[in-house]
């Protein structure tokens, strides 16, 4: 059986995973029979936020414990060695991707990545196995190339300026309704707006599953 790895950024949309993409995510996994296994770095949260009050909190919190929140505690340490033992991989959103992958959410186009996520996303395009991006994560793929030949296409929803910011980094962007999706065949990549725009969860929930039939048609599952 084929098995798909789900990155996650941490637990809480304002500083970590999105919960609702993430567990959508699995769900539709889930559904289409396909096993999947969640996977998290093991640094630190840029920051911990309330998320009642939206306002941030003096708290240090650890990116691969708070994920483990979301896969239940079955969750393993992010490194390069998945990448041959697994088939492909999905990025779920939320500011976690933003804050903790890289500090876009603060130095916006002049933003540094962290060094593992930046070479784990290239060495997954190297592998040729398929990638799934949704909300703010293909913004963050596309900083990872910033400089190099790929120029995928990638999509964000409408025009922002974190759409601005993938052709900033030598992606295209695409624009998508929340329940669509863009995929990039030559690339092996498909993304979803989800919660880039205020949208219903029902809605989101459309464009996830579109991608997960997209991805897994990449994957030939």
């Amino acid at each position: 059986m084929k098995t798909v790895g789900v990155i996650l950024a941490g637990c809480g949309f304002l500083d970590g995973a999105e919960i609702y993409e993430s567990v959508l995510t699995l769900l539709a996994l889930d559904r289409a029979g396909v096993s999947y296994q969640c996977l998290a770095p093991d640094v630190p949260q840029m920051h911990v936020v309330n998320h009642m009050t939206g306002e941030a909190v003096n708290e240090k919190r650890s990116v691969l414990v708070e994920a483990s929140r979301i896969a239940r505690g079955k969750i393993k340490l992010l490194d390069e060695s998945w990448i041959s033992r697994l088939d492909g991989f999905i990025f779920p959103g939320g500011f976690g991707a933003a804050k903790n992958y890289c500090d876009y959410a603060v130095k916006g186009d002049d933003c540094t990545m962290l060094p593992l996520m930046e070479s784990f996303f290239q060495k997954v395009v190297e592998s040729r196995k398929p990638i799934g991006l949704m909300c703010i994560a293909p913004t963050v793929f596309a900083r990872a190339f910033r400089g190099k030949s790929l120029h995928p296409t990638l999509t964000v929803g409408a025009e922002s300026g974190a759409a601005r910011s993938i052709e900033k980094f030598g992606g295209k962007h695409q624009v998508c309704a929340v329940t669509e999706v863009v995929v990039d065949c030559e690339n092996r990549i498909v993304s979803t707006p989800a919660y880039m725009y205020n949208a219903r969860i029902s809605d989101v929930a459309q464009g996830i599953d579109k991608l997960v039939v997209e991805f897994l048609a990449l994957m030939g599952a």
